[in-house]
């Protein structure tokens, strides 16, 4: 996996050097290209799952659209292994061939793409569509890049949980935390009790990332990330000390399960869903299999969650937390054409009522979810708090450091927690990992 990383982050650094150097790309503003619609077959490069709602709806709104237009295909080209992906991604648009549509997240490479005109103004798209007003503040303020601007597409919402089981925090003799700084002592006591506190999924990496990034989103708001990947802020400020510190005592209080870093999603989920975990961090794209009569019945009862702790002096409010709407879809600006333009027309129009019919959170706010005919109180419990957001979000930091330095966190971030490196070790090494890679990223 560190190999992975490290050959992700070289493939990054240059295909932004290679793509800097591509032409091609037209005037990522003209989202309305005239001319006659033409049918054939155009690509979306796809890192989802490939049997996921998104991917069977869209499948279906293109048979749809090739009804009344023959010739018409949309090719799905899917890569769910996100390093992976970006690997490919990176390529092509080092070699100027990317296809009409494409995932990306809100990256710092994703980014040089739009100033290199080679992505469609999303917001300018959506607007001509008259769906812009349809969708959630938060779905599309996740796509974002730091200026504001936009230039992909929302497919999804989220809302990220902390589940938890009621009767091992009982046996332990412990109550919800009220506060982030409460998790170590917690983690103490359900060690105590004989319970793994909190299931996770280390071998992916990211799961372990959101943990760091809860401390300063409640000490100094979402504005630290941003400062941090650029080098205008460090892990030795208050800031980031506090979630080093906190990080370091997750790890001393053994809150993770045993051999965490090698076990995987499904080893996680099953931890908890079995009842051998207290806590799982994960979000509603897990309804399914957490709030419905799937849930194991020996613990279907006992399954609740809570949202992110505040800290005392928090800058954000209890309602303010981690809700992504998911890798975002970006447009080609280069193979933008009145096809392109007429298919997303179709297609965005239709797609909420049909996303929303799954059971899951659509991106807008036109219709609403379809619960499951198996679903528990506590999925609809999970959907309401969508109606309650802050202004607001904590964004995960794999979509916002660089790729080099977020590979080099990933690896101390697993030493840190299991205490193979102290604290100052931590520091010095991440400060230094952004004082190098951030300059050649944001300039």
């Amino acid at each position: 996996m560190i190999k992975l990383f490290r050959t992700a982050a070289v493939a990054a650094a240059t295909a932004l050097a290679l793509a800097a150097c591509g032409g091609g790309a037209t005037n990522p503003s003209n989202v309305s290209p005239t001319g006659e619609i033409k049918p054939r077959e155009i690509s979306w490069l796809l890192s989802r799952p490939a049997d996921g709602a998104v991917i069977n709806i869209m499948k279906k709104l293109a048979d749809d659209y090739a009804k009344d237009h023959p010739g018409f295909s949309l090719n799905l080209i899917t890569t769910p292994d996100r390093p992976s992906y970006i690997q490919k991604l990176e390529t092509l648009a080092a070699a100027n061939k990317l296809p009409e549509l494409f995932d990306t997240d809100a990256t710092p490479f994703a980014q040089q793409l739009a100033k290199q005109g080679k992505m469609v103004d999303a917001e300018k798209l959506l607007k001509t569509l008259n769906v812009y007003d349809s969708y959630r503040p938060g779905a599309l303020d996740y796509q974002r890049f730091d200026d504001g601007s936009l230039y992909m597409i929302p497919f999804q919402f989220e809302l990220e949980f902390i589940w938890y089981n009621k009767a091992l925090l009982q046996k332990a003799g412990v109550s919800v935390p009220t506060s982030l700084d409460d998790l170590p002592a917690m983690c103490t006591a359900l060690r105590h009790a004989g319970i793994t506190p909190i299931a996770i999924d280390g071998q992916d990496q990211w799961p372990l990332e959101r943990y760091i990034a809860y401390q300063p989103f409640r000490e100094a708001g979402p504005d630290f990330i941003q400062k941090l990947k650029k080098g205008e802020a460090k892990f030795s400020d208050p800031a980031g000390q506090k979630t080093v510190q906190w990080l370091a005592a997750l790890g001393k209080a053994k809150c993770f399960q045993d051999g965490f870093s090698s076990q995987g999603y499904s080893d996680a989920q099953n931890q908890f869903t079995s009842g051998q975990a207290a806590m799982y961090n994960i979000g509603t794209w897990e309804l399914p299999s957490l709030a419905t009569d799937k849930l194991n019945p020996a613990v279907r009862d006992d399954t609740d969650f809570f949202t992110l702790p505040t800290t005392q002096g928090a800058v954000t409010a209890a309602n303010e937390f981690v809700s992504p709407s998911g890798i975002g879809m970006a447009v080609n600006s280069k193979t933008y054409d009145p096809l392109v333009s007429d298919f997303l027309k179709f297609a965005l129009a239709k797609y909420p009522a049909e996303y929303a019919a799954t059971g899951a959170l659509s991106p807008t706010t036109t219709v609403e979810t379809v619960l499951p005919a198996n679903a528990t109180p506590l999925y609809k419990k999970a959907l309401e708090k969508a109606n309650d957001l802050g202004d607001k979000q904590a964004m995960p930091w794999d979509t916002q450091l660089d790729p080099t330095t977020n590979g080099r966190l990933q690896q101390e971030l697993v030493l840190l927690v299991q205490g193979n490196i102290t604290n100052e070790q931590f520091t010095t090494t991440m400060d230094n990992a952004v004082a190098q890679n951030a300059p050649k990223f944001f300039k």
